[in-house]
């Protein structure tokens, strides 16, 4: 196992040479921007400032405001970092809980990250303010770093790395606080295997002897996990996790344990070649394109999409077996494996008892063939689709898929 670790680590970390590249180009931004900006100060944050970054990775850079001049001018922060960027850079401004900025430099992308300069969480006007407190946590178990990226990696060839709303996994912070609490992957790994609905994870200890669900407030314990901030002890780290993703750690974890290998920490991109393998009949295919948007907005309207067609099918009695929304690039494969792709052109549906004689007469009403069957009036109705295709090429004309979509197609 030990020598499995390793060899999976010198994969996943960086080069010295990737390293130094973006982050001697990190520093040059840093530095154009101190220069040009007033009462605030750049600072390199998210997994560079830990380090606990993997192979590839996009650089933040946070812009602290001092808090005493700023704190009532919280949604004022963007336009002012817009403001002296653009002095400088060719900007592209993206929407978010506070609007922040994307810089492109050669192969690399920085985020340029408005936040308030805190010392404490409960001054913090925006989640993203909190972000260097979080950062400051990480650096504290420097010795973890290491056992960090294994787990961030084995989430990600998971499928199950990923706080927003179209992925509903496990943020990198969340890796990051998991790791620390259990002490190292190995550790984690065998934790998860024991792990049950509404386990609790509280790293300082804030609700030791306490009842957390009485604490807390409901709506940040719906996820099957819970996991408190070490920063922000009101808060649930994992509050975006959904019990999917919950169940499939856990059953990779065992997998793991029970055969280790290097392939869970291998990352597969599944191709439509790849689909047409595994399910030779029964499957529809369908190309998504997203909307010209932020990736977790044009995401999570594509996911609401994915999940109205399947919904469509499940209504039509169609039996889906598999389904799988895959994201790579610009383009996106919706896919579901039906127990079968064609349907009888009529279905048998339940009236009343036939001793219930009102409700019994208005069914053979509508149902001129009505019959009895164990005391029960049935009839056969015509379906309105029977055949998959039929059904989803109506579906996707609909404003619930048009309008959460550029363009989709089948394929």
């Amino acid at each position: 196992m030990e020598k499995l670790l390793k060899e999976a680590l010198q994969e996943i970390r960086p080069s010295k040479e990737y390293e130094e590249e973006i982050l001697g180009k990190a520093d040059q931004i840093i530095k154009r921007i101190n220069k040009g900006i007033k009462d605030a100060k750049a600072i390199l944050g998210g997994s560079g400032a830990k380090g606990t970054w993997l192979k590839t990775f996009d650089a933040d850079i946070f812009v602290m405001f001092n808090y005493g001049r700023y704190k009532d001018k919280s949604g004022q922060l963007s336009d002012i970092l817009g403001k002296s960027l653009k002095k400088h850079f060719k900007i592209t401004r993206l929407h978010g809980s506070r609007d922040y900025f994307q810089i492109k430099q050669g192969k690399f992308t920085f985020e340029i990250i408005p936040i308030l300069e805190i010392k404490k969480a409960e001054q913090a006007k925006n989640i993203t303010d909190v972000s260097p407190l979080h950062s400051s946590f990480v650096l504290k178990h420097k010795k973890l770093i290491d056992e960090i990226r294994l787990t961030k990696q084995f989430f990600k060839a998971a499928g199950v790395y990923g706080a927003e709303s179209y992925i509903q996994g496990f943020s990198g912070y969340v890796c990051e606080i998991l790791t620390v609490y259990y002490g190292s992957f190995l550790k984690l790994m065998k934790a998860i295997t024991r792990w049950k609905e509404k386990t609790v994870i509280d790293v300082k200890g804030y609700y030791k002897g306490k009842n957390v669900f009485m604490e807390l407030n409901k709506s940040k314990l719906t996820s099957p996990l819970i996991v408190i901030d070490p920063v922000q002890k009101d808060r649930n780290a994992a509050a975006a996790l959904d019990h999917e993703k919950f169940e499939i750690i856990i059953r990779r974890a065992k997998e793991f344990l029970k055969k280790p290998s290097k392939e869970f920490f291998e990352i597969k991109t599944l191709t439509e070649e790849d689909i047409r393998r595994k399910f030779t009949k029964h499957l529809v295919i369908l190309k998504a394109i997203p909307l010209n948007k932020k990736e977790d907005v044009a995401g999570a309207k594509m996911l609401k999409a994915f999940h109205f067609i399947e919904k469509a099918l499940i209504f039509n009695d169609f039996k889906v077996n598999e389904s799988d929304m895959l994201w790579h690039g610009k383009d996106a494969l919706f896919y579901y494996a039906l127990e079968s792709d064609k349907l009888p052109k009529t279905k048998e549906v339940s009236g009343p008892p036939v001793k219930i004689r009102f409700h019994a007469e208005l069914f053979k009403k509508k149902h001129k063939g009505a019959f009895v069957k164990n005391n029960r009036l049935y009839a056969r109705e015509k379906r309105k689709y029977s055949n998959a295709r039929d059904l989803i090429k109506a579906v996707v004309k609909t404003s619930n898929v048009k309008n959460n979509l550029k363009n989709i197609g089948m394929v």
